[in-house]
């Protein structure tokens, strides 16, 4: 049972056979301390969400720290210790502890990682108390991050005996999750020959969307990465500004859109234009603001070029925008109507004000 949209499934939820159950457990309301785990992963801590700890980090860690105390005696935390805050934490688990990650200090580790086209293959090497043959290792995924998520899958298989088969099968023919790095293929380009790569990831955190460009770098090595973002609350828009603008600033061109609001009031200088002009002013690129989103379609079809990956991301309203850029870009290209010149016309300038 998970937050997103399993592809194998077409839900977020698939009833097994088993004696376990799979929860994605959320510290967003920090509900997931009304969880008994027997087993839990910890992927990363990251400050995000900070009004339900009171903005401070230091609660968030006590938090977690208190979700992995909630094991029975026999429960075993599996921690990504590449990620520094879930490194901090390790001393205070009283739990037994199975670390994996890059690291070499890691009980489940991979090594010999490469980026195959979309798929990430390496080898797995496992050695908490007992030391297991290497594991190789097709991922139908791409991205470290995701080779990360792999290595936790992994340690879950060691704790419960599962075959080395089943976890090779299982990871080999993973289909994904709806809006993680979901495909819609090529859309023609509107200039010249050839058509761009249109991808939709609901990434909308500054270490989330690092991660998700990274796996698009590998998976489409040499193309022009072209972002479409939507900025989801203003309050992560303001607490995580500067991280916004270096991580947004590592696309090749990037399409703004204004935040999202997500019930939130608007705080001044968290919006869509004011993030703009900081991308603007530290130059890595020029950024071209849409303050409509539903100008967002047009003004990718107007700014890709063949050869492009177009990555839309954010957890708002810009995941209706790859479907729509399809629809589009399938029709003849007619004038822009009235009700969106000022958008596209700004995209066309790369105006942010």
């Amino acid at each position: 049972m998970i937050g997103g949209r399993l592809n194998s499934a077409g839900a977020n939820a698939q009833l097994g056979s088993g004696d376990y159950i799979v929860v994605e457990a959320d510290e967003s309301d920090a509900s997931f301390l009304n969880l008994l785990p027997v087993i839990a992963v910890v992927t990363n801590i990251d400050a995000d969400h900070m009004d339900t700890y009171g903005h401070d980090f230091g609660k968030l860690k006590k938090a977690f720290v208190d979700f992995l105390h909630r094991m029975p005696f026999y429960g075993t935390a599996i921690l990504c210790t590449d990620d520094p805050a879930v490194r901090e934490i390790v001393a205070d688990v009283t739990c037994p502890v199975t670390s994996y990650g890059f690291g070499e200090d890691a009980q489940v580790r991979a090594v010999d990682v490469r980026a195959v086209g979309g798929q990430m293959h390496f080898t797995a090497q496992r050695r908490n108390g007992v030391t297991l043959p290497d594991l190789p290792v097709v991922l139908n995924l791409p991205g470290e991050h995701n080779v990360r998520n792999a290595l936790s899958v992994i340690a879950v298989a060691v704790e419960l005996g599962i075959a080395d088969e089943a976890v090779q099968r299982g990871l080999a023919d993973f289909k994904g999750v709806g809006r993680r790095f979901q495909s819609y293929g090529e859309v023609a380009a509107r200039a010249g020959d050839g058509s761009f790569t249109v991808i939709d990831d609901y990434g909308h955190h500054p270490v989330e969307m690092a991660a998700t460009l990274a796996a698009a770098r590998g998976a489409f090595p040499g193309r022009r990465l072209v972002l479409a973002f939507q900025p989801h609350r203003y309050t992560r828009t303001r607490d995580c500004f500067e991280d916004f603008v270096k991580v947004i600033g590592t696309a090749d061109a990037v399409l703004l859109g204004e935040v999202y609001a997500a019930g939130e009031q608007p705080i001044v200088a968290a919006d869509g234009r004011t993030l703009a002009r900081a991308l603007r002013v530290a130059g890595k690129v020029e950024p071209v603001f849409v303050d409509d989103i539903a100008a967002m379609p047009q003004a990718i079809l107007d700014n890709a070029r063949a050869g492009d990956v177009v990555l839309c991301m954010g957890a708002g309203s810009i995941g209706a925008v790859p479907g729509k850029v399809v629809e589009l870009g399938a029709a003849p290209a007619v004038a822009a109507s009235s009700s969106s010149t000022t958008s596209q016309h700004a995209a066309h300038k790369g105006e942010a004000s």
